[in-house]
């Protein structure tokens, strides 16, 4: 799977670069990778209604971020986001950032739907696993 390509991520959200995001060389400071990684799990787990089973929420579980290149002010950001595996309680969501069509940075997280009264790993919902599945990496349905 070619991740330093926009074709395989099914959700794509635009996010403008602030100068609070750069270093004062106009470098994006890698700080700022989180927070436009952040926005992009917000266009899926967090923006869609009804997605959380009552009484739960989301966490996340693990995160990774490869930088492979610099971000620019002024400008902007493509997330790229999707879904590569649905677990139990759990997905893992694969993110790449993008300036003028270059791939500058992937990420991975895994996120799990946790219960607010047990503080444990709650099943999701066969709606929730729909919308997981309609927001897949494509090439891995």
């Amino acid at each position: 799977m070619d991740w330093k390509s926009l074709e395989p991520y099914p959700v794509v959200h635009d996010e403008k670069v602030r100068w609070s995001d750069t270093d004062g060389n106009q470098h994006v400071n890698n700080v700022a990778f989180s927070f436009f990684y952040e926005a992009g799990r917000a266009t899926i787990v967090l923006e869609t209604p009804n997605l959380l089973e009552p009484d739960c929420f989301f966490v996340i579980i693990t995160t990774t971020i490869d930088f492979l290149g610099e971000l620019h002010y002024p400008g902007t950001i493509q997330v790229a986001n999707g879904i590569e595996k649905i677990g139990n309680s759990s997905m893992q969501l694969r993110q790449a950032l993008f300036q003028n069509g270059r791939c500058a940075s992937i990420s991975y997280s895994t996120i799990a739907q946790v219960n607010t009264k047990t503080r444990s790993g709650h099943p999701l919902s066969a709606s929730t696993r729909a919308y997981l599945e309609s927001v897949k990496i494509r090439g891995t349905e």
